[in-house]
């Protein structure tokens, strides 16, 4: 009953805040006009469904939680698909939050989530740079690196490496699948890792690292 409930909460209230991120995704692009209704139809089920997942896999404050960092990384993960732009008044935010959580759980899973942040960032600004010195051109945008830095400041060090695997099977299914229907992609073309990489955090959030459980 009680499951039943917070389920419920969950999803009503990930209606209308689905409806405030299809706002935001608009406004935050320069686009001052309301959201089509094919669009907020579309953030109104993402919103709610990020709600539902997270309140069937836990209740009370771990379903908010959920909620909380589900919507988060919906709203950045369309702008990087739509524009291939994570801002940093969105990814600093998620870094916050992600920390501020994390002292609810006590001085241990701070440290986590401060190390996991710090190392998301650094593995990926290091990797974007080592990329750039041996290609002579950008191989991840900037964004990318203040992303996973959010997700390791939710999901702990421990899960980053399970968030990162999960987001290369993502990548890896995205690029297989493009093939299949014809449109592969160009040696140059542009890919919006961060829709990807917000797959992985959520599902590292969601299930905890890889072969360890929830």
């Amino acid at each position: 009953m009680a499951q039943g409930l917070h389920l419920a909460a969950s999803v009503g209230l990930g209606f209308p805040m689905g409806y405030v991120l299809a706002v935001m995704s608009l406004r935050l692009a320069d686009a001052a006009r309301p959201p089509s209704p094919a669009r907020a139809l579309a953030f109104i089920l993402g919103g709610a469904g990020c709600a539902a997942w997270a309140a069937c896999l836990g209740g009370g404050a771990n379903a908010l939680l959920g909620a909380l960092l589900g919507w988060q990384l919906l709203l950045l993960a369309s702008l990087d698909a739509e524009h291939l732009w994570l801002p940093r008044v969105l990814t600093l935010p998620l870094i916050g939050s992600g920390l501020a959580v994390a002292t609810v759980f006590g001085p241990a899973r701070l440290a986590d989530c401060a190390l996991g942040a710090a190392a998301g960032f650094l593995a990926l600004r290091l990797l974007g740079l080592a990329y750039r010195r041996l290609r002579g051109r950008e191989g991840l945008g900037g964004g990318d690196a203040y992303l996973l830095a959010g997700g390791g400041a939710w999901v702990g060090w421990i899960a980053l490496p399970s968030a990162l695997v999960w987001a290369a099977l993502a990548g890896l299914a995205y690029a297989g699948l493009r093939a299949v229907i014809g449109r592969p992609l160009a040696h140059h073309q542009p890919i919006p890792f961060g829709v990807f990489l917000s797959f992985g955090i959520w599902l590292a959030w969601l299930y905890g690292p890889i072969g360890r459980g929830g």
